[in-house]
């Protein structure tokens, strides 16, 4: 029951809990946006094969980025720093979040990627399809993210199932919510360049604790709940 009374585990579960809700409303928007065009009474059915089509592939990819973690014997050395398995993945998912929130911020100033999924017209199976790879491409950042928040694999799973949970049963409302307050989706993004960079350090031998990551994201999000509030008191009614 140590589990009870783990800080460092609990802020590890709730953070990645929440940024796995709020950057998989995306997923969720696209699933919706791809199951549009089927008869009403097929669409419930499509979304929920894509959301937990999601969930499976989360944790099967969790699986294989915990086995590339476990190859700590060096592979190669390059200036006398030896670089294994583990090292290759940090470097190269912390890269790959540094450019995925990149690209997503600019999106999300300059255009809506969305738009490119409206006209999608296809069958049942070849809409599941096309929902797979959606997910597939998805489900990159969400695993990269969760690895560079907590090596407890558990931990990971059991954040993913809540996520997942809370967006079948209330995408719609947090979608709105986030369309309201669209800050919140800029301080995800940002969330996922700081742990790309963090990522991209500890792949080359620069170990920073994950309480400063915990640290950082709980201070922002205060700033943004406080900046929420001030707001709303001076919206007029």
């Amino acid at each position: 029951m140590e589990f009870l009374t783990d800080y460092a585990l609990w802020a590890s579960f709730l953070s990645l809990t929440a940024l796995e809700v709020v950057l998989g409303i995306d997923n969720v928007v696209f699933i919706a946006l791809l199951v549009n065009h089927l008869p009403e009474e097929k669409r419930q059915k499509a979304r929920v094969i894509g959301i937990l089509l999601a969930l499976f592939m989360r944790i099967a990819l969790l699986f294989c980025a915990i086995w590339l973690i476990g190859l700590k014997e060096p592979w190669v050395e390059f200036f006398g720093h030896p670089f294994s398995g583990k090292d290759f993945l940090m470097i190269g998912g912390g890269l790959f979040l540094i450019a995925k929130g990149t690209t997503s911020i600019h999106d999300e100033i300059s255009e809506d990627p969305k738009e490119n999924y409206k006209s999608y017209s296809a069958g049942f199976q070849m809409t599941i399809l096309q929902v797979i790879f959606i997910d597939f491409i998805f489900s990159f950042d969400s695993i990269i993210t969760a690895v560079g928040l907590t090596n407890n694999i558990w931990v990971i799973i059991a954040a993913m199932v809540v996520a997942m949970l809370v967006m079948l049963f209330s995408s719609k409302f947090i979608a709105e919510f986030i369309d309201e307050h669209p800050t919140l989706k800029m301080l995800a993004l940002s969330f996922i360049m700081m742990i790309g960079v963090f990522l991209v350090a500890e792949g080359l031998g620069f170990h920073v604790p994950r309480g400063y990551i915990y640290f950082g994201m709980a201070f922002s999000l205060g700033v943004e709940i406080l900046n929420m509030l001030v707001k709303r008191r001076k919206t007029p009614r």
